[in-house]
């Protein structure tokens, strides 16, 4: 996993996304979702990071079982800004592209990974 699709595009989204909440906090005073979408957004990379030394199989599956659930929770929060800040709608929506992409990879991962247990 060291130079995978998986962990390039979820630190390039994680970055993207840190810049996005700083604008969202800085021009926009929006405190409540930034922090949630911060966390949420910069977790999958963090989890794929985590992944590439598991302790096992099994934690590998979990953490980006992990990383998942984190992706999925941050196009939660992207629809809410799409929703209440229509001014953010393109940068908003190509991030949901992005994240949407995340899921697809973690997704499919998990799936190899619980049909092929060893």
């Amino acid at each position: 996993m060291n130079h995978s699709i998986l962990r390039e595009k979820s630190f390039h989204f994680a970055v993207r996304i840190a810049r996005f909440c700083k604008k969202l906090k800085k021009t926009y005073r929006e405190f409540e979702i930034s922090p949630q979408l911060f966390r949420s957004g910069t977790a999958p990379g963090a989890l794929c990071r985590e992944a590439q030394y598991a302790e096992s199989r099994l934690d590998f599956k979990h953490k980006l079982t992990i990383g998942l659930k984190e992706a999925n929770e941050a196009e939660h929060w992207l629809d809410i800004i799409i929703e209440t800040i229509p001014e953010l709608n393109v940068e908003a929506l190509s991030l949901k592209m992005d994240c949407k992409e995340i899921v697809a990879i973690l997704v499919s991962s998990t799936k190899t990974l619980k049909n092929n247990p060893k």
